[in-house]
């Protein structure tokens, strides 16, 4: 193993998050883009399926997360820290931002049909959300979009990876006679 290979391997176990290629490179100034894709590719090699973490690409970074087969007995362990869960308020603000982003306090009231700014608020605070520009129009209004935090939480390498509008509108009806099976 190359010593830019064992280099990013410690960075990745020491992270608490997922590391950017820009950060993963700052460890070694000298170094190319290139090379740390191959020391990356290096170890996503090494720690193949005889391993009981693997190394992602999530939230446009790079992080080591215990593989799948593994997570619901270490969740049932409670090794792992759990997030507090949102509210139903809470994600539903949360979708209409992921979705429409940016977009601002009063598009997501009119959406909801109530005040979401305790909610967007609680979600700027928890870091899934930031303010990410301002709005052209009167008073310039804050601009609200998703945070990396979100899409690691999500497990998404990137906003494409959401589910698209129609596959959820697929998945979240409510089934009909004709859907049912027999």
């Amino acid at each position: 193993m190359h010593s830019l290979t064992k280099l990013l391997e410690a960075a990745l176990f020491a992270a608490s998050r997922p590391l950017t290629l820009e950060e993963l490179a700052s460890l070694d100034p000298g170094v190319a883009d290139g090379a740390v894709r191959a020391s990356l590719a290096e170890l996503r090699a090494a720690y193949g399926d005889e391993h009981g973490v693997e190394l992602v690409e999530i939230a446009e970074g790079w992080q080591f997360l215990t593989r799948r087969e593994y997570g619901e007995t270490i969740e049932r362990a409670q090794f792992a820290l759990r997030p507090r869960r949102l509210s139903p308020a809470a994600l539903e603000t949360l979708a209409i931002i992921a979705y429409r982003q940016p977009v601002g306090r009063l598009e997501v009231d009119e959406i909801r049909g109530v005040d979401s700014g305790a909610v967007i608020d609680k979600l700027v605070e928890r870091g899934l959300i930031e303010v990410v520009t301002r709005g052209e129009g009167l008073g310039r209004p804050l601009l609200y979009g998703t945070t990396p935090s979100f899409q690691e939480i999500l497990g998404l390498k990137n906003l494409e990876d959401l589910p698209r509008l129609e596959e959820l509108s697929v998945a979240l009806r409510r089934p009909t006679p004709v859907d049912e099976p027999e």
